[in-house]
């Protein structure tokens, strides 16, 4: 495996592919990509607002001449993170799978910016400021949503380059595409993969996205560009994978020992993922293990599974949880 160094900005991957990361990878600070052939770009998901966008797409256009017209971006799943600059990229054609194009065109991103109505939310409310809301300016933000859907594969020919766009969802989301040039043996997996942080089930099921590892796994790629967290290469996706293996068998444990999914979440113990990221997202995956495996997930404490995440930040504030 090269030696990627995780550092803020554009990285070269070699061929004409490029990522761009963001340390240190935890809510919000998703990463990109560029893709180019004989004068033609791809760009893979924008970021968190338009500045950070922006700052993406001229530091681009200076290192990669091609850059100066990017005539696609490819949303690879519906989340914020990767959407929420897609209006700096207006004129150009805008991809996603079909049930990501729905829900990014009926998002408010005016949500977002209502701190007041946060802060009326409870834990659920201080959660989303403390994680994400006091960190990024959603300001300016205009819904701008694909404007070419798919539904479970589209091929892509930039410039000699054949692009695979792979439709694995729902997992994370809705939908969750991955996006593979096989003359790079590099592939862009969007939120499929989160590198050194835990991830977390939005739609699920979990079963699915050990599925979508199947695939990812089984395709001749060498460099791997996760949604967050450094460039890799399968390593970090068997590790997934087994991460997800671990939260089914300790949850169906728990569940069939009675304890309520956010009594679970706070019981299992993560020794064998120290060090990754977010740890709070273990509730989230949690209650998600427990609806695919039959249990009713409604109610819970205040505040849904976002207060439950709040809570347990909190009861597990201490490095060794991190």
């Amino acid at each position: 495996m090269a030696d990627w160094r995780y550092t803020h900005g554009l990285h070269d991957l070699g061929g004409g592919t490029w990522a761009w990361l963001q340390p240190d990878g935890g809510w919000g600070w998703s990463n990109a990509g560029l893709i180019e052939s004989d004068g033609e770009t791809l760009l893979v998901d924008t970021l968190m607002g338009v500045g950070l966008t922006r700052e993406m797409l001229a530091e681009m256009r200076a290192s990669v001449p091609a850059a100066a017209a990017i005539g696609r971006l490819v949303n690879t799943h519906s989340n914020v993170d990767h959407t929420l600059g897609n209006q700096v990229l207006a004129g150009s054609e805008i991809i996603a799978a079909r049930a990501t194009a729905e829900a990014i065109a009926a998002f408010d991103p005016a949500s977002l910016a209502d701190v007041a109505a946060w802060e009326a939310r409870g834990e659920a409310g201080d959660f989303f400021l403390e994680t994400m809301g006091r960190r990024f300016d959603f300001t300016g933000v205009v819904t701008t949503p694909p404007t070419r859907t798919f539904e479970r594969e589209l091929t892509l020919q930039v410039g000699a380059k054949q692009v695979r766009l792979t439709n694995l969802g729902p997992a994370h989301t809705e939908a969750d595409t991955i996006v593979f040039s096989p003359a790079d043996k590099t592939v862009f997996t969007g939120d499929l993969l989160f590198n050194q942080g835990h991830p977390i089930v939005w739609d699920g099921p979990i079963a699915n996205w050990i599925a979508a590892c199947d695939h990812i796994l089984a395709l001749d790629v060498e460099t791997v560009v996760p949604g967050h967290g450094p460039v890799t290469d399968k390593s970090a996706v068997r590790n997934l994978k087994d991460y997800f293996e671990f939260v089914m068998a300790e949850s169906k444990a728990r569940l069939d020992a009675g304890l309520g999914w956010e009594e679970a979440a706070s019981d299992i113990a993560l020794d064998g993922f120290r060090g990754w990221g977010e740890a709070e997202r273990i509730v989230a995956n949690v209650r998600a293990a427990y609806r695919d495996l039959g249990a009713d997930v409604r109610g819970g404490g205040p505040g849904g599974v976002f207060g439950a995440m709040q809570r347990y930040r909190r009861a597990h504030a201490h490095p060794q949880h991190a």
